[in-house]
């Protein structure tokens, strides 16, 4: 039995009616798509973001975000369902606030909750009693109870009485088109069986599936599990992908053929590098918690390592194919990048090791530039400042002619790749496009 409370009841009976209004805080590749499925499904919603171009697309009926198209958006303003702002103080209206901000790495690898921290400090400023604050940042273990709780309960209020809390952990995955938010099974949790069963409440709303857990912290650990489980097993394929090289063994055959085992065996691919906000970062988010508790995560952490090192050793295959089939040293070089996104057919390129591929060409003495079709410029980032700014080169024959190798870091749909066989005196294939396409060339090295 599940001892209720008017705040509890009030907030309960609003999301039933989908008369109460959800705020979703951050509106990124998380959550926009989030802020519209939540507006479909009949909640009148509220954006919040401290960028002022965002809000300004926003209200002139631009999606930045591939995932949510600009009709969908105008469809729910029109509504009367969605609005954006970046005035916090709006957040006091909200029954029900949803947190969706980076949660990056600092320059040390050790966790940077400074965006949840401040983020949960602007909901204190306007916390009332009968909200539910939700959490989908990925995280720690202990971090919605330990942080979020410690911060909102500073104001006076109550967990579990005054106010409710939970997690869920975002599960986006940007141009994978054969899902969308609501599609896709949503893990929840609550601090408390009233926030839990809020929780379940409000997403079943939402989503078609809803998978609930004992405990914030279980729902934190399901998301560093999934990621993880996709680290460590890219770091496997990607240490076989330089053994068997050495072996003169390609890895890609290696894996068609094993894949066809309809048991014990699941795919995974080499790369040029990890990328992305979560496969190369919410790893280390589990190997700093654990610190606390005295344990070592020796395979966490060698998945980190091999990961990391791979831009460098597609860099090296570079150099050595240089040299031997060109006869020309890397440092007198000109390189053109294939693709700056991290993953093929979207513009996302945090964490892209196209970047470190650019730095590590010019810090060995060569030049290097992209295409991508998806990426017209360079935006700033944290950790690749000098390489702002930087705009895609035009993809013609000429252009294309005029460097001594081009390295296939994305394989994105939209480039012409027989065109690039044929214009391309050298070509580092690190995602087997060529071969997946039929493409047979002798100049052609897999890396």
């Amino acid at each position: 039995m599940i001892l209720t409370s008017a705040h509890h009841d009030r907030l309960l009976e609003s999301i039933i009616a989908r008369t109460g209004r959800i705020g979703v805080i951050g509106l990124g590749y998380v959550g926009l798509p989030l802020a519209i499925a939540v507006a479909r499904s009949g909640f009148p919603v509220t954006g919040f973001d401290i960028d002022p171009a965002k809000i300004v697309a926003l209200d002139g009926g631009r999606s930045y975000i591939e995932a949510v198209p600009d009709d969908a958006l105008n469809r729910e303003a029109a509504a009367g369902r969605f609005r954006s702002t970046t005035d916090f103080s709006a957040l006091g209206g909200c029954d029900v606030i949803v947190i969706c901000v980076p949660t990056p790495l600092t320059k040390h690898r050790d966790p940077d909750l400074s965006f949840v921290e401040k983020t949960s400090r602007s909901i204190a400023a306007c916390l009332r009693p009968g909200q539910l604050i939700v959490l989908e940042s990925t995280t720690y273990p202990g971090t919605t109870d330990g942080i979020v709780r410690t911060i909102l309960e500073e104001t006076g209020l109550k967990s579990g009485e005054d106010f409710f809390l939970g997690f869920s952990p975002e599960r986006e995955d940007p141009g994978n088109r054969k899902f969308e938010t609501a599609s896709i099974p949503k893990v929840v949790a609550g601090d408390g069986p009233l926030a839990a069963a809020l929780m379940e409440r409000f997403y079943a709303a939402v989503v078609d599936t809803v998978v609930p857990v004992s405990s914030n912290a279980t729902a934190e650990a399901v998301k560093l599990t999934e990621n993880i489980f996709r680290a460590v097993n890219i770091a496997l394929v990607n240490e076989l992908k330089v053994v068997y090289e050495a072996m003169g063994i390609d890895i890609w055959e290696v894996i068609e053929a094993a894949k066809t085992k309809p048991f014990g065996y699941m795919p995974f691919y080499p790369g040029p590098g990890l990328g992305g906000h979560c496969i190369p970062i919410d790893p280390f988010y589990l190997t700093w918690k654990s610190r606390e508790y005295e344990l070592p995560t020796r395979f966490i952490e060698l998945a980190g390592e091999i990961n990391s090192a791979m831009p460098r050793h597609v860099v090296t295959r570079l150099a050595e194919a240089l040299d031997r089939r060109q006869g020309k040293a890397l440092s007198r070089s000109n390189v053109l990048i294939i693709g700056l996104a991290y993953k093929k057919n979207v513009p996302d390129i945090r964490e892209s090791p196209s970047l470190r591929l650019i730095e590590l060409i010019e810090e060995r003495g060569g030049k290097a530039a992209f295409y991508d079709p998806h990426v017209e410029e360079i935006p700033p980032t944290r950790e690749h400042i000098a390489l702002k700014g930087r705009r895609s080169i035009v993809l013609d024959e000429e252009t294309v002619r005029s460097f001594d190798a081009v390295l296939v870091a994305t394989d994105h749909d939209a480039i012409d790749y027989p065109a690039l066989c044929e214009w391309a005196p050298l070509i580092l294939d690190t995602r087997n496009i060529f071969a997946r396409r039929g493409l047979a060339c002798d100049h052609i090295v897999k890396a």
